[in-house]
C-alpha cells in the first residue's frame, strides 16, 4: 500500500526516538486479553473485508479469534501506534509506518520481536517462501547505521512497485500504439503533448502535493543518470547536490512544466485526487504504485491502462524503481501470545491465503509461486521485481531535512518560482549545515 512509501513527518520521527526510548522502562504492563484472541492493528482500508474473511477462516481452523482493527488515515494511525507504545498498550500485531529509523526506534525500545529464529526453522522454510525484495525492507543487516541487531523484524504481506501508467484509450485516439509505451523521456514528452492536442486530457497527472511522490521519481531518474555509487556518495556528502547530474535530474521537472503537459494544479494535488483524475481519463500518464490497481478497479472498472517502469533520461545506467514490501506486520515482543501470533502469521502468509489476498485486493503477494491466478496487469509488475530499490534497503538514508528542502524545491521548479540550479544550491546549503553538525 502506498502509505508504506509515505515519509511520515520529521516531527513524528523525532517523537518516536525521544518518546519510546524514555517510556520503555516506565510503560504499563501489556493489556490483559483472552489467550485465544489475537488483536491486529492496521491502516489498510482496501483489505477490511478480506481480513475479516480470513479471520473467520482461522477461527474455524485453529479456534483462535483474530480481531483486525482498522485505523485511518495513515498519519493518525502512525501517531496512535507511537502513543500505544509509550503507554505499553500495543496490540499483539501491528504495522509501523514511516522511515526505517522509525522501525529501528521500536526495535531498540524492545517493542518488536526478532522473527529470525522462526524464519530459520525447518531449514529456513518460512524465510525462503518470501520474495527477497519483500524481506529487504524489514531486515537489518550487520553493521547497519541504526545500530539494530541483525535480524528480520516483520512479516511482509504484499509487495509494492512504483511505475508510470498510461491510458490505452487515449493512446488509440491520438494514433499511438497502445502496446508501446514511451521508452525515454523525450518520447514521453512527445506522446503526452500529442495526446493533449488530440483530446481534452492533460499529459500527466500525479499527487505532487505529497512530496514523497516527487522524491520517488527524482530518485529513480537519479539512479538512471548517475548510477547507485554516485547516488550514495551524495548521501555520504562526497558528491554535492550542485553536481551537474543532480541539476539535470531537477531540470526534468522544469522540462515537463515547459512542455505544457502537467495538470494545472499538480503541485497542490494529493494522490487520491490524482488517482481520481486518471481513472476518469483526464490524463494520459501518471506515476503511482501497484496499490492503484485496486483503486482504479473501484473508481473505474472499465479503465484501460498499463504500467511501464520509467521513461529513461540516460542510457548510462540501468533503471531502478521504488518497491519492496508494501505492508508488513510486526509482533509485539511484550505480547504473552507470541507463539499463537507466529502460528497465525505463518498461516496468513501461506500460499492459499496469499492467493486470496491477491485476488481480493489486487496487490502483489509477498511470497513466491502465487501468480497462477494473476491478472495480466499484476503479471506485468511481477516482471520488474528484479529492478526494485527503496530507502529502507539502502546502506544509508538522506536526512529528512534535506529531503524536505528537495521536495519543496521540486514543487517550486514546477511552479516556475525557482530554477533547478537555485534548488540544487539550496539543497546543498542545508546538506552542508547538517554535515557540519
Amino acid at each position: 500500500m502506498k502509505v508504506a512509501f509515505r515519509i511520515i513527518a520529521f516531527a513524528i520521527a523525532v517523537s518516536v526516538f525521544a518518546g519510546i526510548a524514555v517510556s520503555v522502562f516506565t510503560s504499563c504492563a501489556f493489556k490483559k486479553a483472552p489467550d485465544n484472541k489475537i488483536t491486529v492493528w492496521h491502516w489498510m482500508n482496501d483489505r477490511r473485508d478480506a481480513f475479516k474473511e480470513l479471520a473467520k477462516q482461522y477461527e474455524q481452523i485453529a479456534g483462535i479469534q483474530v480481531e483486525f482493527k482498522l485505523f485511518s488515515p495513515p498519519d493518525i494511525y502512525a501517531q496512535k501506534v507511537i502513543a500505544a507504545a509509550r503507554a505499553g498498550r500495543l496490540p499483539d500485531v501491528f504495522g509501523i509506518l514511516g522511515e526505517k529509523k522509525t522501525l529501528a526506534a521500536f526495535i531498540k525500545a524492545k517493542y518488536v520481536l526478532d522473527l529470525t529464529p522462526y524464519m530459520d526453522e525447518e531449514e529456513k522454510a518460512w524465510q525462503k517462501s518470501f520474495y527477497p525484495q519483500a524481506l529487504g525492507v524489514i531486515r537489518f543487516k550487520s553493521g547497519n547505521e541504526y545500530a539494530v541487531e541483525k535480524g528480520i523484524y516483520g512479516v511482509p504481506i504484499d509487495i509494492t512497485v512504483m511505475e508510470f501508467l498510461y491510458n490505452k484509450k487515449l493512446f488509440v485516439q491520438a494514433g499511438l500504439d497502445p502496446q508501446s509505451p514511451p521508452k525515454d523521456f523525450d518520447e514521453f514528452i512527445a506522446y503526452a503533448q500529442k495526446i493533449k492536442k488530440s483530446s481534452a486530457a492533460d499529459g500527466f497527472v500525479c499527487g505532487w502535493g505529497e512530496g514523497w511522490l516527487l522524491n520517488a521519481l527524482a530518485t529513480e531518474w537519479a539512479f538512471n543518470l548517475m548510477g547507485e555509487k554516485k547516488f550514495f556518495q551524495t548521501i555520504e556528502g562526497k558528491v554535492p547536490y550542485t553536481d551537474k547530474d543532480w541539476v539535470e535530474v531537477f531540470s526534468k521537472f522544469a522540462d515537463m512544466e515547459k512542455a505544457g503537459i502537467l495538470a494545472s494544479d499538480i503541485t497542490t494535488m494529493i494522490n487520491k485526487e490524482a488517482e481520481d483524475a486518471f481513472s476518469r481519463g483526464n490524463a494520459a500518464f501518471s506515476f503511482n504504485g501497484s496499490w492503484s490497481i485496486n483503486v482504479y478497479k473501484q473508481l473505474s472498472p472499465d479503465l484501460e491502462y498499463a504500467f511501464f517502469p520509467l521513461p529513461k533520461i540516460s542510457q548510462r545506467f540501468p533503471v531502478k524503481i521504488w518497491g519492496g514490501a508494501g505492508s508488513s506486520f510486526m509482533v509485539n515482543a511484550k505480547s504473552p501470545r507470541k507463539e499463537k501470533v507466529i502460528n497465525f502469521l505463518k498461516w496468513l502468509t501461506a500460499k492459499k491465503q496469499q492467493e486470496f489476498l491477491a485476488l481480493e485486493t489486487n496487490n502483489l503477494p509477498a511470497i513466491k509461486n502465487c501468480e497462477s491466478g494473476f491478472s495480466d496487469i499484476l503479471l506485468s509488475l511481477l516482471e520488474d521485481l528484479n529492478i526494485l530499490t527503496h530507502p529502507n534497503i539502502w546502506p544509508q538514508n538522506e536526512d529528512s531535512r534535506v529531503l524536505e528542502v528537495m521536495n519543496t524545491g521540486l514543487q517550486q521548479i514546477i511552479m516556475g518560482i525557482r530554477t533547478p540550479q537555485e534548488v540544487a544550491q539550496k539543497i546543498q546549503k542545508i546538506k552542508q549545515r547538517i554535515l557540519r553538525q
